[in-house]
């Protein structure tokens, strides 16, 4: 931490000698402000010419961009050095801009949202790279109940996986009880849909140490619902994001969402326990490690080739798995929850608010809420595309006396039309605090993540364009920020790094109307949507007539 404040220090003092920020006088404005023809040097002094200027603004600059180096290169090492918890909640602490590679947008892991989430109930977080739980449980009797648990999916028996069994079935009872207690409902919703997709019904265990089977948690990093999706991953894998919808947040569509991430997965390693480590941290991750590690591909074999937080991941999905199976032998007790254990749905074509079901079907609000997250405002925008609705089965007749009537009670005032801009005008993305760097201006901000000037200035109350370094900004935008400065009123972009090497063999397609890049990995054994971004160095938009590269894997 010393070297981190000395270089900072440094960095602070050599930035405010070469700053040229455009929140504050261009360095030609500044020249042309303070270097005057008659300017005379005093005593001592040697009258630089501007060109001599112009080079020594550089050299300062050449030494900023060095010292930035060197920062996240000890920031990284430092997020290496910490624990899974310290590096999750230390890396976005900072606030600044979130900007994703492709192994972090992937990184779906939220261990620390498990860690912090069981400080109700006990006030000890775990360091699980150091910490060595004992137990009155014998080795042998784990390890028996593992093997007759006649799991699909290998279950290894080694130090670190009891590690996470003795930390999910002993040491948080009331919280493993809470979940215990929502997985009646929710876990019968999984294996469904898994055995929909073909796919091991055990990979339900992934949601607990996902979210604890929160469907509205929130990490830090911005990944959210139950299975914890970054927004790029959502949007690949087929779920809704706009200003009215979040499906991130429905149980439903992100349980199928993660379903086809996984079988992707497994198309491509062959292995599960590789398919659950990529979705902690991505495919490009995992086939690192397979080449390190000399192109073995068993999860214990690339273990130490992993990123760290990623060698948890599976220790904890066992951990998590065994908890659900013989949690009656560890004495505890699934909590009651109050969600019905009966639901029907609904589609749903016209624009309707939960409040006129609540008010005229009788239904609770908080049941329709709690049942229905992905509505950001309580709002189904029908009007665009159909809409599932759950309401609880016991009040299935009212809503279907009051239907003719719920789409127009008190509409004018449901919908009023300021409402409703204000709403869209929120934009379709998640929130980004973005941190004013040298020469920033709003226009180059807006092109970068392709919004407006004016939602600049309506999300963060400014009257004008001026902004300073340092400042922060609000932006709702789902678009990763280009790489490069913007110029020329365009966004100039660098390609993101292929995962895949570049002279991997290939063949190339033409896109069609209606191709989405899902439905084009589908056709290509092996390969997956975010192998094709990756070789093609494209985000997950697409047009007709594109042409793109699938690398025959």
């Amino acid at each position: 931490m010393k070297a981190y404040h000395i270089i900072a220090a440094a960095f602070a003092a050599i930035f405010i000698m070469g700053q040229t920020s455009a929140a504050s006088p261009a360095p030609a404005e500044r020249e042309k402000s303070s270097i005057k023809k008659d300017w005379t040097p005093r005593r001592g002094q040697i009258k630089k010419t501007r060109t001599e200027l112009e080079k020594e603004n550089a050299r300062y600059m050449a030494m900023v961009d060095s010292l930035r180096a060197a920062l996240d290169s000890l920031a990284c090492e430092m997020f290496q050095k910490d624990s899974i918890a310290s590096e999750i909640i230390g890396t976005y602490e900072a606030e600044d801009t979130i900007i994703y590679s492709n192994e972090v947008t992937d990184s779906l892991l939220n261990i620390w949202y498990m860690h912090r989430s069981v400080g109700d109930t006990s006030a000890e977080e775990y360091d699980m790279d150091t910490v060595h739980f004992e137990s009155d449980v014998p080795d042998s009797v784990y390890i028996r109940r593992l093997k007759e648990m006649n799991s699909f999916i290998s279950l290894p028996y080694n130090s670190i996986v009891k590690n996470y069994i003795v930390l999910y079935s002993e040491k948080m009872p009331d919280r493993i009880g809470k979940i215990i207690g929502l997985g009646k409902y929710y876990m019968p919703i999984f294996e469904e849909i898994f055995d929909r997709y073909d796919i091991p019904q055990e990979l339900k265990a992934m949601a607990i140490i996902e979210s604890s089977l929160n469907p509205t948690a929130v990490s830090r990093a911005g990944a959210k619902g139950m299975w914890q999706f970054m927004y790029g991953t959502a949007k690949l894998y087929g779920l809704t994001i706009n200003s009215f919808v979040d499906e991130r947040l429905d149980p439903v569509a992100s349980a199928e969402a993660a379903a086809r991430y996984l079988k992707d997965a497994y198309r491509i390693f062959g292995d599960w326990n590789l398919a659950i480590a990529s979705y902690n941290c991505g495919a490009g991750n995992v086939n690192r490690a397979i080449r390190r590690s000399g192109g073995k591909r068993a999860f214990w074999d690339i273990y130490p080739y992993l990123p760290r937080e990623t060698r948890g991941y599976v220790p904890a999905f066992v951990g998590a798995l065994y908890t659900l199976r013989y949690y009656k032998e560890h004495g505890i007790e699934p909590e009651t929850v109050a969600i019905p254990p009966a639901v029907d749905t609904f589609k749903i074509h016209r624009m309707l608010h939960l409040k006129q079901v609540s008010e005229l079907a009788g239904v609770p609000l908080q049941e329709l809420k709690d049942l229905n997250p992905q509505y950001r405002h309580e709002i189904i925008p029908g009007n665009d595309r159909e809409y599932i609705l759950r309401i609880p089965y016991t009040y299935v007749n009212s809503f279907i006396d009051a239907e003719d009537s719920l789409y127009t009670y008190k509409a004018d005032e449901y919908f009023n039309p300021v409402t409703i801009k204000k709403i869209k005008d929120g934009g379709d993305g998640q929130r980004i605090i973005y941190r004013v760097r040298s020469g920033d201006v709003l226009g180059k901000i807006a092109l970068r993540y392709r919004v407006t000037v004016s939602q600049l200035r309506r999300w963060n109350n400014l009257r004008g364009n001026m902004i300073r370094v340092g400042q922060r900004l609000v932006i709702y935008s789902g678009v990763k920020p280009s790489a490069e400065p913007v110029s020329s009123g365009k966004t100039a972009s660098t390609p993101r790094k292929p995962s895949i090497d570049p002279d991997t063999p290939y063949v190339t397609y033409t896109v069609r109307n209606g191709d989405t890049l899902y439905d084009i990995a589908k056709a290509y054994p092996g390969v997956s949507a975010q192998n094709i971004m990756d070789f093609n160095g494209i985000g997950s938009r697409i047009h007709p007539g594109m042409t793109i590269r699938i690398p025959k894997l």
